[in-house]
């Protein structure tokens, strides 16, 4: 059997091309993303079968262009089901977040959310970018991100990134024998902390 070292490179992967959800009804997932948020609706693809796995379920996919060429997907399956949440996950955890260019444009997009019945939150400073949280109509949970960190910062940032992920992986696995030996029933909290001023408030 071939290995990596004997294998050509991986790909380039140039950018995201499209990610995937579930649309409870395709219509008022459209008028979320085209008319509130202002993505184009661009791709429609309808089917009886599944191309990848053959199976048979009739779907609807449809496609929203963003302004670098990639896009964000829905199936609407025709059941007026939306995906459920998972069970285990806090729903803060699974979101898609997209960028925009300025804190100001991040403003006027809560403005326009809230104007038409959306809950957000925030403006919420993450140091290197702020961001407002929100809802689509599926229970998807988005981020709209406006950049503050420059490129040099973000190099700089890179540096240390393997660093600190070896040393939590590290003591994950120590974490992980003494749970097996019934000594630690507590999840592992992280070797730092980087945003010390969040404690005690209830929305972070």
């Amino acid at each position: 059997m071939p290995t990596t070292a004997t294998l050509p490179p991986p790909a380039p992967i140039q950018q995201l091309h499209h990610y995937a959800y579930r649309a409870k009804d395709a219509e008022e997932t459209r008028r979320f993303y085209e008319d509130i948020l202002g993505l184009p609706l661009y791709h429609i693809i309808q089917s009886d079968y599944v191309p990848s796995t053959g199976e048979y379920c009739p779907y609807t996919h449809f496609f929203f262009r963003l302004q670098d060429g990639s896009f964000i997907a829905f199936f609407d399956l025709g059941d007026d089901e939306a995906a459920l949440p998972s069970p285990n996950t806090p729903k803060w955890v699974n979101h898609i977040s997209f960028r925009v260019d300025t804190v100001e444009e991040l403003e006027n997009t809560k403005a326009r959310l809230e104007a038409s019945g959306i809950e957000v939150l925030g403006v919420t400073d993450h140091h290197i970018f702020k961001s407002i949280y929100f809802f689509d109509p599926n229970g998807i949970r988005l981020e709209l991100t406006a950049q503050l960190a420059d490129e040099f910062e973000m190099l700089k940032e890179s540096k240390t990134a393997h660093a600190r992920l070896a040393e939590w992986t590290a003591r994950k696995e120590e974490w992980r024998k003494e749970r097996a030996e019934g000594k630690s029933a507590a999840p592992l909290k992280p070797q730092q902390n980087d945003r010390p001023e969040v404690a005690g408030r209830v929305k972070a």
